[in-house]
């Protein structure tokens, strides 16, 4: 048969076909697109919350409590003080403490969520820039994507200290500029958990790579009515890069009124399956923002229970926060 009499039938043929299923498509119902499904959170614990499992080394705390991410606390001198394993301490000060991290990580199919920094930015600015500068890159190098911040009136009180942190915090971001690493100032203490504060200092400085680590529990530390706590969870979501998932249990008539900062904490902080906040009213402010970030277990009431029933207590909180972050 004629090659070119066999293509003009292919073709006509194909044409024909699609004709068909055209008009099919335009004469039947249209289909139904269903809704995209955000990823799953990432259920992540502070590093500081593994050695109760009395397991040998991080990782398989990290597994015996079910957290699939850590929070990885970082020293000036670049260790990782509550990492632990046999004869093995971990450091980020050299590229082969920062390669055997990597390897480790890649070995048990964890992560690291977040590094955390305990910041004195107004008592010693150019050793702590140098230190956020070496983090950034270490951070780059093992694919975390924030960094825990926190930006604490020590020495510079008022105005003066918030004009001191807007320049500060513009400085921080240049160092991360062409990386994916971002800054989550944790509102806390007795500055940061102050809402004009924080929405002033996000303002001014106006950077992609500076948010929030949302501390659920310490707006609510600070003397912040419950209800207050969900307005400003909302206010804030956009922003929220990180967070610390922890609670309090006030007696009842303390819940909705103003309390001096602080008061009876150490009384009343709880499981957050025991508190007074509501985590799947937390969770659904931070989906319908579009948060992709981890939910990191914090709890700071964990020494009110014996140790044989510590690790049940966190393995109940991690359960609880998986549930939460399921794909919706």
């Amino acid at each position: 048969m004629n090659s070119s009499y066999e293509l003009t039938r292919r073709s006509m043929l194909q044409g024909a076909a699609g004709l068909m299923f055209s008009s099919a498509v335009q004469a039947g119902p249209k289909a139904e697109v269903p809704p995209a499904k955000s990823k799953p959170w990432v259920v992540a614990c502070r590093d500081s919350l593994l050695k109760p499992t009395k397991k040998p080394d991080s990782w398989s705390a990290m597994k015996e409590i079910g957290a699939a991410g850590v929070e990885v606390e970082v020293g000036f001198d670049m260790g990782c003080p509550a990492l632990y394993a046999p004869n093995e301490p971990y450091s980020l000060a050299t590229a082969s403490g920062i390669a055997a991290l990597n390897d480790k990580l890649a070995e048990q199919k964890l992560v690291v969520t977040s590094f955390l920094m305990a910041n004195r930015f107004d008592e010693r600015l150019d050793e702590e820039l140098e230190w956020a500068g070496k983090l950034v890159q270490a951070a780059q190098a093992l694919d975390v994507k924030v960094i825990r911040i926190d930006i604490a009136s020590r020495k510079t009180k008022g105005e003066e200290f918030q004009a001191f942190a807007a320049k500060l915090c513009k400085q921080l971001c240049a160092m991360t500029d062409g990386t994916s690493v971002r800054y989550g100032i944790e509102n806390h203490g007795s500055v940061t958990n102050d809402p004009q504060f924080l929405q002033k200092l996000f303002d001014s400085v106006d950077s992609p790579h500076l948010g929030l680590t949302l501390d659920t529990a310490n707006f609510y530390w600070y003397g912040h009515p419950l209800e207050e706590l969900y307005k400003n969870f909302e206010r804030f979501a956009p922003r929220v890069f990180h967070t610390h998932c922890k609670s309090i249990r006030y007696p009842e008539e303390k819940r909705n009124v103003r309390r001096p900062m602080g008061w009876e904490y150490d009384k009343y902080a709880c499981p957050i399956y025991e508190g007074d906040i509501d985590f799947g009213r937390v969770a659904a402010i931070l989906r319908k923002a579009g948060y992709s970030g981890d939910l990191c277990l914090e709890d700071e009431s964990l020494g009110k229970y014996p140790e044989a029933e510590q690790v049940e207590v966190l393995k109940k909180e991690i359960a609880m926060l998986k549930n939460l972050g399921q794909a919706s």
